[in-house]
């Protein structure tokens, strides 16, 4: 198949390139500088420099690659140092692409008879339900004004992308080369410290294995929401003492929350005290998924080590 993968340059797009190229996919791989187009050569993709936030750059790269498919994989999180305690200003220019840049890829992939769209989107909500939330559940942005503002993007793909007919890939927690690394040197510093009893819940996922279950997706033509999660959803105050000890650091300190919320904001607290788990069932069974790293206790040893 004829691969149009937006923001292949970034974290995910550059473990998930290789895979599609391994497989017989003919991909063709943006990124918004020209400095990255021998990366994206070098990982066996045509590159093409696009601005996602722009439709016409969008239309006119989609129409010159004829794609079968198009993976939306475009964010801007790899651009500054994560900036909690100003989590508007940092978020801000990722969830316009979540927002205008799907819009455009949709008109895109209308306007040129591109059959297959998949989006990313992200496992996070918050919100009085218990248990792991299967692709049924609604993405809740909670209470919390700045969680409800920075939800604004993934809630927008949720309405929008199943719609068109395309696939909405809810992923967890990246971590793995490149997108990890900020986290673990705040680890390493104690700069990133466990909030209240620590009770909030995370889904992760390796880059790899969010890879594999993309291209599985696109090539079944998979339809509809996806968790693309590990099996093993985690409390912070299970996990962050677990990476800490993988990175060699020492144990999080613990600040009560209405210190964090001093120091750090209501969004730090509400990750890390409010946030759900998610079951990646209907993506095994239905794209016959099997991860290469079922716990982030196996991935974080592994890429730590």
């Amino acid at each position: 198949m004829r691969v149009f993968v937006a923001g292949g340059s970034g974290a995910l797009g550059r473990r998930l390139v290789p895979q599609l190229v391994a497989r017989g996919h003919q991909v063709t791989a943006t990124t918004t500088s020209a400095a990255k187009l021998g990366m994206l050569a070098e990982l066996g993709a045509q590159g093409v420099v696009m601005d996602g936030l722009d439709g016409v750059s969008v239309r006119e790269a989609v129409a010159q690659a004829r794609p079968d498919a198009i993976m939306h994989q475009m964010t801007a999180l790899g651009t500054g140092k994560p900036d909690m305690r100003h989590p508007d200003r940092f978020f801000a220019p990722t969830n316009r692409l979540r927002v205008e840049g799907t819009d455009h890829l949709l008109a895109a992939a209308e306007a040129t008879g591109v059959p297959h769209v998949l989006v990313q989107s992200f496992a996070q909500s918050y919100g009085p339900r218990a248990g792991l939330l299967t692709e049924e559940d609604p993405i809740d942005p909670g209470t919390v004004p700045t969680v409800r503002r920075l939800s604004a993007g993934v809630l927008h793909i949720q309405d929008v992308v199943p719609k068109a007919g395309g696939t909405v890939l809810r992923y967890g927690g990246f971590y793995g080369p490149g997108a990890s690394d900020d986290v673990v040197e705040m680890v390493r510093k104690r700069k990133f410290p466990l909030v209240g009893d620590g009770s909030g819940w995370n889904s992760w996922v390796h880059l790899d294995d969010a890879a594999s279950a993309t291209v599985l997706a696109m090539e079944q033509r998979a339809r509809g929401v996806f968790n693309i999660v590990d099996d093993e959803p985690a409390q912070v105050l299970d996990w962050l003492p677990y990476l800490a000890a993988c990175a060699g650091a020492k144990r999080p300190m613990r600040v009560p929350k209405w210190l964090a919320r001093l120091l750090a904001g209501e969004f730090a607290v509400a990750l890390m005290t409010e946030g759900h788990g998610f079951s990646n069932a209907r993506a095994r069974r239905e794209l016959g998924w099997e991860l290469r790293y079922p716990s982030w206790r196996l991935g974080f040893k592994e890429e730590l080590a």
